[in-house]
């Protein structure tokens, strides 16, 4: 079997969002570990359009070519961790409007969590579980939640410290993250092989 192949996806598209920062942590944490190779996923650079197709690519191909570049993007990895910003306690729009795009492509492949936040992104992130369980995907249990005085320190608006700074706090939540993501893309990995 070959090695996975892990996707982070950053969720959110506007110009003056934080998602950058911990999104290169993130990325630089995740190629410190040899089980997988992992790629950073910016839904910036998909300028995906409003779902508008006669249903779900599970149902009846897609027509338009940015939705189906989308699902040739997704379909490459084995598991994804989403990189969520809570938007007045959900997801955002973008993020929603994505996972929408796709559907065979999201399906038997693990997903995990890194928010930050009100509350450390958790209400987003719940709700971001339902959708991948009807997208058939496996939400692992294990997340980060960069919330309260940590979000503070590593954000511009408060004390803008480097991600380094909150380590202490959230490493080993990202390590039982990753240990588990590993074990989960490995296991569905080897199913849809199968």
């Amino acid at each position: 079997m070959s090695k996975p192949k892990i996707a982070i996806i950053i969720s959110s598209t506007r110009e003056s969002r934080f998602a950058d920062k911990p999104a290169q942590w993130l990325l630089a944490k995740a190629q410190e570990r040899s089980e997988f190779d992992v790629e950073l996923v910016d839904l910036r650079d998909f300028d995906l359009p409003f779902f508008d197709e006669v249903a779900s690519n599970m149902w009846a191909p897609s027509q338009d070519p940015k939705a189906i570049a989308w699902q040739k993007k997704v379909a490459e990895f084995d598991g994804y961790i989403f990189l969520v910003a809570e938007y007045n306690r959900s997801i955002t729009a973008a993020l929603k409007n994505a996972l929408d795009q796709a559907y065979v492509e999201w399906n038997k492949k693990p997903a995990a969590y890194v928010g930050y936040g009100s509350v450390g992104g958790a209400r987003a992130i719940e709700q971001l579980r339902l959708i991948n369980i009807e997208l058939q995907m496996v939400p692992i249990r294990h997340g980060v939640h960069i919330g309260g005085s940590e979000f503070f320190t590593v954000w511009g608006g408060g004390k803008n410290e480097p991600m380094e700074a909150i380590e202490p706090a959230v490493g080993p939540s990202l390590k039982d993250l990753f240990d588990n993501l590993v074990w989960w893309t490995n296991t569905t990995k080897a199913a849809r092989e199968a």
